[in-house]
C-alpha cells in the first residue's frame, strides 16, 4: 500500500533529494549575495565605532606625549645648530652679535662688520621654534655669553611641560 508522497522507487527518491539540496543552494546564495550588497546593520557600525573609540581613548594621549617631547627636543637641536652659526660668526668676526643685533646679523651684514662671511645658515634664514615663533636672543646672557632660548608652547617665560622654557643653558 502507497502512502501519499511516498516514493518507490530509489530513482525518484535520488531525484527529490537534489531537487532539495539544489533549492537549498539556491537559498543559500539568494541570501549571501543580497547581505553582500546590502552593507553593513547599524549594529555592526555602532560596535566598530565603539571600538575605535576606546583605542582613540587608550592610545590618545600617549601619541599627545610623545608628540609634546618630541617638539622639545627639536628645539634644543635647532638651538644648537644656532649655537653653532653664533661660533662660526664669533671665528669670523672676532664678537658675538649684541641683542640689539640679533640673530639677524647672522643672516644679513646691516652692521658691515668686517670678517662678516655669512649668511651661516644654509637656507638665509632663521629657524623658527617648534610653535611657530622666533628663538629669543641676549648678549651678554645672564646663563653664560649669550642665552638663546624658546619660550615653548606658551610664549611666556618660565612654565612648565611643554611652556617651559628651552635655552642653551644647563636644567
Amino acid at each position: 500500500m502507497k502512502h501519499p508522497g511516498q516514493i518507490t522507487d530509489g530513482y525518484s527518491l535520488a531525484n527529490n533529494r537534489n531537487k532539495k539540496l539544489m533549492q537549498h543552494q539556491v537559498n543559500i546564495q539568494s541570501s549571501t549575495s543580497s547581505r553582500a550588497h546590502g552593507g553593513f546593520t547599524l549594529v555592526e557600525l555602532l560596535v566598530v565605532l565603539i571600538i575605535l573609540g576606546l583605542v582613540a581613548g587608550i592610545a590618545g594621549p600617549n601619541v599627545m606625549k610623545y608628540l609634546g617631547s618630541s617638539k622639545t627636543k627639536t628645539a634644543k637641536l635647532q638651538i644648537k645648530e644656532i649655537e653653532s652659526s653664533l661660533e662660526l660668526f664669533y671665528l669670523d668676526t672676532g664678537q658675538y652679535p649684541t641683542t640689539a643685533q640679533g640673530l639677524d646679523l647672522l643672516i644679513r651684514n646691516g652692521a658691515n662688520l668686517p670678517g662678516w662671511n655669512g649668511p651661516y645658515f644654509k637656507k638665509a634664514e632663521l629657524p623658527l621654534d617648534p610653535w611657530g615663533n622666533s628663538y629669543q636672543y641676549r648678549s651678554p646672557g645672564e646663563h653664560g655669553t649669550f642665552d638663546l632660548f624658546s619660550l615653548g608652547a606658551d610664549k611666556q617665560p618660565g612654565g612648565e611641560g611643554d611652556d617651559k622654557d628651552i635655552g642653551n643653558w644647563p636644567e
